[in-house]
């Protein structure tokens, strides 16, 4: 079965499968420290970490969902396409994915900057790790406390997972094949791909903008089906040169 795979879609799930594994029998913390994809300016940031998060995963079940859509949407999109078009759709909407979802941390980061700043708190001096009180009345240091904890939250909490290049690969699809039907959980008949994808990113962005819900890095869902439909409908206009 795993040989009827399209050479890059095979070799991609096995990568993501690989990597799973390795994260769970060696020192998970480690691997998570060194190649989940933390805030650019974060002090656990690493360049190559906008490459290598898109292999690495939170759960068994995020990994399973992953690889099963992988599955479903790219070995049609790698014949369609090719090789190298395909790839550069499935790391440029990874690329979009984290862009967009930093970009709207960097957004907080500097609203949460500007409120700890009109209290009087230390910004600065907390960044240094230097010891640091709160200001003001009882009120106001429960919300200095609240705005230091989502600061520590974008800071440290990495993000992970293939995701973004997935959406990418769903969003090229849908832009490649609009009246193709598929089957949703929950939902008895088949619909069309081109109903689903607005609904999916239109949720994805209210969802990112209100807070990530459970965990979920809604925005990169959303940088990624971007990427995959802006990629899709320029090599769809220029059909002749797809291959």
């Amino acid at each position: 079965m795993i040989n009827q795979i399209p050479p890059i879609t095979r070799n991609l799930i096995i990568i993501n499968v690989v990597v799973f594994a390795l994260t769970y029998l060696l020192n998970s913390e480690m691997m998570y420290r060194y190649l989940a994809a933390f805030y650019p300016f974060s002090p656990f940031f690493h360049s190559w970490q906008i490459i290598t998060h898109m292999f690495m995963h939170g759960s068994f079940m995020h990994i399973l969902f992953n690889m099963l859509t992988l599955y479903s949407f790219g070995p049609v999109l790698e014949r369609i396409l090719g090789d190298r078009k395909y790839l550069i759709l499935y790391f440029v909407s990874g690329l979009g994915a984290f862009f967009l979802f930093n970009l709207w941390n960097f957004i907080e980061v500097e609203q949460i900057k500007s409120s700890l700043q009109s209290f009087g708190f230390d910004l600065n001096g907390y960044m240094l790790g230097e010891s640091v009180s709160f200001q003001g009345n009882a009120q106001a240091v429960l919300e200095q406390r609240k705005l230091v904890g989502d600061l520590q939250s974008i800071i440290s909490v990495p993000m992970v997972g293939a995701s973004g290049a997935i959406f990418g690969v769903i969003a090229a699809f849908a832009v490649l094949f609009p009246d193709a039907e598929i089957m949703i959980m929950f939902i008895p008949v088949p619909v069309k791909v081109k109903y689903v994808l607005p609904v999916v990113v239109i949720g994805s962005v209210i969802l990112g903008v209100t807070g990530n819900v459970g965990g979920i890095a809604h925005l990169a869902h959303v940088g990624g089906a971007l990427v995959g439909i802006l990629l899709a409908w320029y090599w769809k206009k220029n059909r002749f040169r797809i291959n």
